[in-house]
Parts: C-alpha cells; structure tokens; sequence
C-alpha cells in the first residue's frame, strides 16, 4: 500500500515521503496514530499546507531554542556529589541531576537533550552539551563538587 507520510519515521522516512508499506501496517498503525494519509491527490495537497505549518512551527521552535542557547551560554550548574577516596564520586553524574539543576536556575530542559559523551565520576569542571533542537546545540558548565556532610 502507497502512504504519504505525515510525520517524519526513522524507519520509513521524512515528512512528505510517499512510501509503500504493507497494507496492515497503514491500516493497523500508521494512519490510526495520524502518521500517514492513503496516497491519493486528494491527499497530496492537504499535506503540502500542513508542510507550510510545520515548517513556519520548526522555525520559531528553532528561533527559540537559539535564544534559550544564548542565555545558557554563561550558566553553571554546580552538582555536590559524595566523595569516596581519591576523589572518585559515588556513582556518576546523570542527565537528570543536570536537568534539576537547570530548573532550579529557571531554565526548562528534557533529560534526553543533555548528551553527556562518557559517564562523569570524578570532581571537576566539565563542558555538557544540551541538543535543544536539530540545529540549535548549547553549551553549559558543569560543576562537581563534593557533598559536605
């Protein structure tokens, strides 16, 4: 069965695509969840308006993310942590003590758009990426200090 997409689907494709699935697939999943249109000229044309959309909805979510990048630009966060020997954390600095943090400052930002490369274990300074949108990566300071008990 010929679909046109209305979401971009990682397996599938981007918004627009027009693919061919197997017909339970559309019936059962695509089109139910609102992921996809029968591929018809009818079609065709609603989705051209809703690319208009979702293009102008993309760029103010872009233009946003950027200003939001621009006033963490100067943000640290400052995470106590306890300390064993050698000043080796208990345990590790995770992408939701991060995003607590940055709520606790005022800024609002998903756990899943703090990309930590590897895990952090020890004292120090660190730089953290934040993905706040496809185009837009921000970068914040991150403090580990140990817990005084």
């Amino acid at each position: 069965m010929r679909v046109i997409l209305r979401k971009d689907i990682e397996t599938l494709g981007r918004m627009g695509d027009i693919v061919e699935v197997s017909d339970g697939y559309a019936r059962n999943y695509l089109i139910p969840r609102g992921l996809a249109y029968y591929a018809s000229e009818a079609a065709l044309r609603r989705l051209e308006e809703e690319k208009r959309q979702y293009q102008r909805r993309l760029e103010r979510e872009r233009l946003s993310a950027q200003e939001l990048a621009e006033r963490l630009r100067d943000v640290v966060v400052t995470i106590p942590m306890r300390v064993g020997e050698e000043g080796r954390l208990f345990g590790s600095v995770t992408p939701q003590m991060i995003a607590e943090e940055l709520q606790l400052l005022g800024f609002t930002v998903d756990r899943r758009a703090i990309l930590i490369d590897e895990p952090i274990r020890s004292l120090g300074t660190f730089e953290v990426k934040l993905r706040l949108h496809p185009d837009v990566v921000a970068t914040v300071k991150l403090w580990v200090t140990s817990a005084e008990e």
